[in-house]
């Protein structure tokens, strides 16, 4: 379950360093200068509840969908500094790491899960702890593996920007993380994550082989 505040404010905003941050990177596509507008939303669990886990999609002027999964943290994460896009205060939660996600094990492990064994995407609960309520998700994801698979540890991470995607590297799968949305066929057969948001079905969000 992903757990919201009603009330909270953060500084800077999810849009305002996304702003800052993905025309930076080599998938970014979009009209120059246009405001990044978010379209929808998903939420993995973290299993030690530590992690925030959020994937967000996006589009600035007539550009593609963007798919860019982040994670907040409470603490630096080690090793992780290339993979650091800023930090923001929370008026609940205090002072967060916001990470892209690709350099995060947490959230790698969470992606490959929901793959490889045909999960979802988390139920998320907003209001105050005495009123707590279910979101409707704008977003829904689902793997297309098989409940009871085994998943691999994340073990080590390497994660390599393309035009259209990231390239995730564990110590046993290679995860494609497409950036740019379309319609992509899968040729190979391998366990993929499906999305669906708006009126669009069944887009390709991630491909996990075996290294």
């Amino acid at each position: 379950m992903a757990r919201l505040y009603t009330d909270a404010t953060i500084d800077p905003t999810k849009l305002e360093l996304l702003q800052e941050w993905a025309p930076t990177r080599p998938w970014f596509d979009g009209t120059p200068g246009a405001a990044i507008e978010q379209l929808a939303s998903y939420r993995f669990d973290d299993p030690d509840g530590q992690v925030g886990l959020e994937t967000v999609l996006v589009r600035a002027g007539d550009g593609p969908v963007l798919h860019v999964p982040i994670t907040f943290r409470d603490a630096p994460l080690e090793g992780a500094e290339s993979s650091l896009i800023t930090t923001m205060e929370h008026s609940v939660l205090g002072r967060r790491w916001v990470y892209d996600a690709t350099g995060d094990p947490v959230w790698v492990a969470a992606l490959s899960t929901a793959v490889l064994t045909g999960g979802i995407q988390a139920d998320q609960m907003i209001g105050p702890d005495d009123d707590l309520r279910p979101r409707d998700p704008t977003a829904t994801v689902a793997g297309s593996g098989t409940p009871g698979t085994e998943v691999p540890a994340v073990g080590s991470l390497t994660s390599e920007d393309t035009a259209t995607t990231t390239v995730i590297a564990t110590s046993a799968l290679e995860i494609t993380l497409t950036r740019v949305l379309g319609d992509r066929p899968v040729a190979d057969g391998s366990p993929v994550l499906l999305g669906s948001f708006g009126d669009r079905e069944g887009v390709l969000l991630a491909v996990v082989r075996p290294l």
